[in-house]
Formats: structure tokens, C-alpha cells, sequence
């Protein structure tokens, strides 16, 4: 029967191979189930021992570089030596542009760790900067400028530290004055005034060339008043000497500038190998041998023995226990926000891509990016509603927006519908300008058919059921449809029969009142083509109505008839046996009756022919008796 490590090595064999099959590395391994299956393996050059030391190595280098500050940076720099930078140097390369271009304000602290990790590494320096530039390349190309902006204060700092030489910075900035656009002016104005002291103590001619080519931007005025402004500042910025601009911080300031090696890339370069296959793990023979030298190296860095590598390994193993206990703990803590603070700030970052977008196409493909979580669409179209009526007139931009999200998934139709209710059911909250706004956004979706029309069976116009607000609201809606549609087509499309029973609502036939009302509402909006059918209604209604009466009330008199005709069968029926009996016994009474009857049958005949008839069923109630 196996022991226990024996089945723990049999359970541990299936995750190892799992891991084995992915790209990257496979999945997140606890520390502990990490440490467990570390020490299954005996075999040290094995695929699977290098693969988990490998995640070991990610996991370790990200969290360094994430906590890394001003004031831990001494502590954190000999941390990050005793990790192996030499194999993972693609990994360090990623790890620090990703956390740089996530918090620019910390990029000067990030410039420090590569110039420290360039003194004794230069590999690293150079695969940092080669990445970077091509970076730039291809964030240029694409017009990116956010991306633009972010790695070139990564280069003026790295510039600073004297880990590349100031060609390259010169580079740039002549590449985005060559031709000026108000993007490529204000990345150009940002990366001077990071590295512009720097340029001004090692490269003053071409400084001075520099702010000529901005002086000459300024003064042909093409470019917005916003940007003129923003070289305005750089000048005095310039003027102050960059007091608050400093190339390096005194509590940066970590390498010697004879220490430093400083690496000639130039922006055209042309044999940059930005070595992707650093990224992903790949299987290496000589895995001992390398980590062997590694180790001297560190050695000679840090000036430790082997002696520490023990302690390493122990506090590293306890770190990683903490975070396992940490991350444990905040998944049992389900925190429940009630403040709606998710959705302010859902709202704001949806106002502001709007307001800085330039057209609907990049407004809607950053709109798409923000990741807007589920069941919170109706947020992207409230604020879109929104950000329209706050337009002093009405922009075709909104509408162009709008109509992009229908027509892209049904999800957004659906929630632009819930929004048209509820806009039409608190529509006297807004004032006249907004309502207009509204009225003509919803306009946009409709003409475009971007919206069902069915959506219109919530109007219905009558005098009770409207305000002012809300025939406002249909005024400037079907005037605006009717504007791009034509008369023709609208009246077409109020006719569809398969829409009648949507349309009921705005064309009322239950009562002549309320029809009166709708056309003289379309009349006066000049819409009154539309009320054709509803002024032939209104003309046969008086027949029609009376038709329904008549056709009542003979029901009602057929039932009443039918009833006392029953009642009358049953009175003959229980009297026929005495009124025979009865005959025989009494003959001459019933001559004289007969007599009687037919005197004054000849004076009733004299009178009218309703008393006629009453005294006819009087006779024949006495002749049954």
C-alpha cells in the first residue's frame, strides 16, 4: 500500500502536467502547493522544476517592482538582485514599463532602479531601451498619444540617469516638431520640461534649437490657444531654470556618473531586437550551470557568501506564506459597497471620454475599452441622454454615438428603450433647451431605426394624460422625423397595420373627445396629414355609437320578452283543469261574457291604438279565467 508522500506525488503529477501544456506557465499556484511540488521534484533540470521556479521568478519580480518607492528603493534594489535579472530580464523589462505607464508619477523612481540594475547588468539597460523605442515607434504610428506621452517621460528620465545618451531624446523631440499637431506640440512641451535641464547642461546648441522650432509654433498660431499656452508655460518654465523640474532627486541619485554606462540607441536604428522570447518560459539545458554562475554574480554584487542564500530563501518562503494568508483573508471579507461610489465613478469616466473625444468613432471605441461592468449598461446611456441635453444646441455627435451603440449589440437597444420611458414619464423635470435636445436625440435613433417604433405606445394624447412638457417633447420629436423622413414616408410608417395597436395611444378612437384632441394636436404641430383616418372616424362615430345603443338595447328587450313569455306558459298551464270544469257548469255566464266582451270591444275602437292593445291583453287574461 503507498504512503502518504507517495500519493502526494501521484496527485501533484496531474497540476505539473497541466502547467506544462500552457504557454505561459499555466495557472496561479498557491505558494504552499508550490513549495509541496517543488519538493517532489528531485530532478533539478526537469521541465517541470524549471517552469515552476520560472512563475516563482515572475511572481517575485512583479511584486518588487509594485511595492518599489522613493523611500524603500535602497531596500528594495539588493531584493531584486538576489532574483536571477540575468534569466529573467524580459520578464524585469515588462514588469517595469507596465508599472511605469500605470503610475507616470513614479516614473522617476523606476528610471533610478534600471540605472542601478545598468551598472551592474548593461544587458537589462539595453533590452529596456530597445523595447521602449519601438515602442514609441509603434505608438506614433498609430497616433497613440497616450502611450506616446507615457514612454517618453520614461526616456527624459532615463536620460537624466545617464542610461542613454541625449541623441535620442533629441531625436524625438525633433520628430514631433517636424510637424507640428496639437497632440505631437503638447507631448513634445511634457518631454522637455522632464528632460530639458538635462539637455540644457550637456547639449545647449540644439536645446536652444529646440525652443527656436517652439518659439516659430507659437508665433504662426495654427495650433489651439490651449497649446500656445502650454509653450508659454514651458518658456517661463525655462526662465526659472527648472526649479521644479530637477533632472534627478537627491534621494534618487544612486549611481556615480563614472559608474554609469550609458547606451548610443538612436530612434532609426533599425537592429533593435526587443527579444520577445524573453517573455515566456522556455527549457533550459544548462538551467544548473547558469544559476551557478548567477549566483557568483550576485555574490560579487551584493558581497555576500553563499552562507545567505539560506535566509533568503526562508524569509522569501515566509513572504510568500503572509500573502497566501492576506489573500485568504480578503476573499473570505466580501465588502459590500452601498454608496454607489462604483457608479460615480462609472459616470465620471464616461463624461470625461466624451468630452475629450474629437468624433463618435473614438468617443465609441473608448467607450467600448472602460469594461463597463454587467448590468450597469444603462449608465452609458443615461449619460449619453445626459451629456446631450447639457449642449446649448443640439449636436449631431450624440445622436451618431447613440445610434452606433443600437445598432452594435442588442443590449444597448434595449437599455436606449428603458431610457426613452423613463425620460417620457419624468419629462417635466427638464427644462425647454434639454427637452429639445432630448427630443431630437431620440429623433436620430428613430429616423435611423435604430430604436423600434413600438416604443411609442407609451404616448398617449389626451388632455388628461399629457403636460405641456410632454407635448413639447412629441412636437419637437415627430417634427424632427418628419424633417428627415418626409410627410410621405412618416404618414406611411403611422398607417403600418402591424403598428396600429403601438400607435393607438397617439391616434385615440375609444372616445370622440379624446380624438378631438389628437387632431387638433397634429394640426397645429403641421402634422394634421396623419389624422385622415381619425377625422373619417370622428364622422361616423354619432352612427356608429348610436348603432351600439340600439343593438343594446334590443338585446336587453329580447331577454325581457323571452322572460315574461315564460312567466305566461306557466300561469295557463296550472289553470286549464278548473277553467273546463268550470264551463260545462256555467254556459249562459259565459254568453252574456262574450256579449259583453264584443260591446265593448266596438267602444274601445273609437279610442287611441295604445289603449287598444291594453284592453286586447285585459280580454284575454278574463277569457282565460
Amino acid at each position: 500500500m503507498p504512503n502518504e508522500g507517495e500519493m502526494v506525488a501521484v496527485a501533484a503529477q496531474p497540476s505539473m502536467n497541466s502547467a506544462a501544456l500552457t504557454r505561459a506557465g499555466g495557472a496561479y499556484i498557491p505558494p504552499h502547493r508550490l513549495r509541496q511540488m517543488q519538493q517532489q521534484i528531485t530532478d533539478k533540470s526537469s521541465d517541470e522544476y524549471q517552469r515552476i521556479t520560472w512563475e516563482a521568478l515572475k511572481k517575485s519580480i512583479n511584486g518588487l517592482i509594485n511595492k518599489i518607492n522613493t523611500s524603500n528603493i535602497k531596500m528594495i534594489i539588493p531584493e531584486l538582485f538576489g532574483e536571477n535579472l540575468v534569466r529573467g530580464r524580459g520578464l524585469f523589462c515588462r514588469s517595469l514599463m507596465r508599472a511605469q505607464s500605470a503610475s507616470l508619477r513614479f516614473t522617476s523612481v523606476y528610471a533610478a532602479v534600471a540605472a542601478v540594475v545598468n551598472t551592474k547588468i548593461p544587458d537589462v539597460g539595453a533590452l529596456l531601451l530597445a523595447r521602449l523605442v519601438t515602442q514609441f515607434r509603434r505608438a506614433y504610428r498609430r497616433n497613440d498619444k497616450t502611450v506616446c506621452l507615457a514612454v517618453c517621460t520614461f526616456i527624459a528620465h532615463l536620460a537624466n540617469q545617464l542610461v542613454v545618451h541625449e541623441i535620442l531624446p533629441l531625436q524625438i523631440l525633433a520628430l514631433l516638431l517636424q510637424q507640428p499637431t496639437d497632440d505631437s506640440v503638447e507631448i513634445a512641451v511634457g518631454f522637455m520640461r522632464e528632460v530639458g535641464a538635462h539637455l540644457a547642461n550637456v547639449s545647449p546648441k540644439p536645446n536652444n534649437a529646440i525652443f527656436e522650432s517652439f518659439r516659430t509654433i507659437l508665433h504662426e498660431g495654427k495650433i489651439d490657444k490651449r497649446t500656445q499656452y502650454m509653450i508659454e508655460v514651458l518658456f517661463q518654465v525655462r526662465k526659472d531654470k527648472y526649479k521644479d523640474n530637477p533632472p534627478i532627486v537627491q534621494e534618487l541619485d544612486l549611481v556615480e556618473e563614472e559608474d554609469q554606462i550609458t547606451h548610443y540607441i538612436g530612434l532609426d536604428d533599425e537592429d533593435l531586437d526587443v527579444e520577445e522570447r524573453l517573455n515566456i518560459f522556455k527549457f533550459d539545458p544548462d538551467y544548473s550551470e547558469n544559476e551557478k554562475r548567477y549566483a557568483e554574480l550576485k555574490a560579487e554584487i551584493l558581497g555576500e557568501g553563499s552562507e545567505d542564500e539560506g535566509s533568503d530563501s526562508g524569509t522569501d518562503e515566509s513572504d510568500e506564506e503572509e500573502e497566501s494568508d492576506e489573500e485568504e483573508e480578503e476573499k473570505q471579507q466580501k465588502i459590500q459597497d452601498q454608496t454607489n461610489a462604483d457608479v460615480i465613478e462609472l459616470r465620471r469616466k464616461i463624461y470625461l471620454t466624451v468630452m475629450s473625444s474629437v468624433d463618435y468613432e473614438e468617443c465609441c471605441h473608448k467607450l467600448m475599452k472602460l469594461n463597463i461592468p454587467e448590468n450597469q449598461e444603462i449608465e452609458l446611456c443615461n449619460m449619453i441622454i445626459e451629456c446631450c441635453s447639457q449642449e446649448r444646441t443640439f449636436l449631431k455627435f450624440y445622436g451618431l454615438m447613440a445610434e452606433r451603440f443600437c445598432k452594435m449589440n442588442r443590449i444597448w437597444g434595449e437599455n436606449f428603450t428603458l431610457a426613452f420611458r423613463e425620460v417620457y414619464e419624468t419629462i417635466h423635470r427638464y427644462e425647454t433647451n434639454r427637452l429639445r435636445n432630448i427630443a431630437k436625440l431620440f429623433a436620430h435613433l428613430f429616423f435611423t431605426d435604430s430604436l423600434a417604433w413600438t416604443c411609442f405606445s407609451i404616448i398617449r394624447l389626451t388632455e388628461e394624460d399629457t403636460t405641456s412638457a410632454s407635448r413639447i417633447f412629441v412636437k419637437i420629436l415627430f417634427q424632427e422625423i418628419s424633417e428627415f423622413l418626409g410627410l410621405k414616408k412618416l404618414k406611411e410608417r403611422m398607417e403600418d397595420p402591424y403598428m396600429v395597436e403601438a400607435f393607438s395611444g397617439m391616434f385615440p378612437k375609444d372616445n370622440p373627445k379624446n380624438t378631438r384632441f389628437a387632431i387638433n394636436y397634429w394640426t397645429s404641430i403641421g402634422l394634421g396629414a396623419l389624422t385622415e383616418d381619425l377625422r373619417e372616424w370622428l364622422r361616423t362615430a354619432p352612427q356608429q355609437i348610436m348603432r351600439k345603443r340600439r343593438a343594446e338595447d334590443m338585446d336587453t328587450s329580447s331577454s325581457d320578452d323571452s322572460s315574461s313569455d315564460s312567466d305566461s306558459d306557466s300561469e295557463s298551464h296550472s289553470s286549464s283543469g278548473s277553467s273546463t270544469s268550470d264551463s260545462y257548469d256555467s254556459g249562459s255566464e259565459s254568453d252574456m261574457s262574450r256579449s259583453s266582451r264584443s260591446s265593448s270591444d266596438s267602444a274601445s275602437s273609437s279610442s287611441s291604438d295604445s289603449d287598444d292593445g291594453s284592453r286586447r291583453r285585459r280580454r284575454r287574461r278574463r277569457y282565460s279565467r
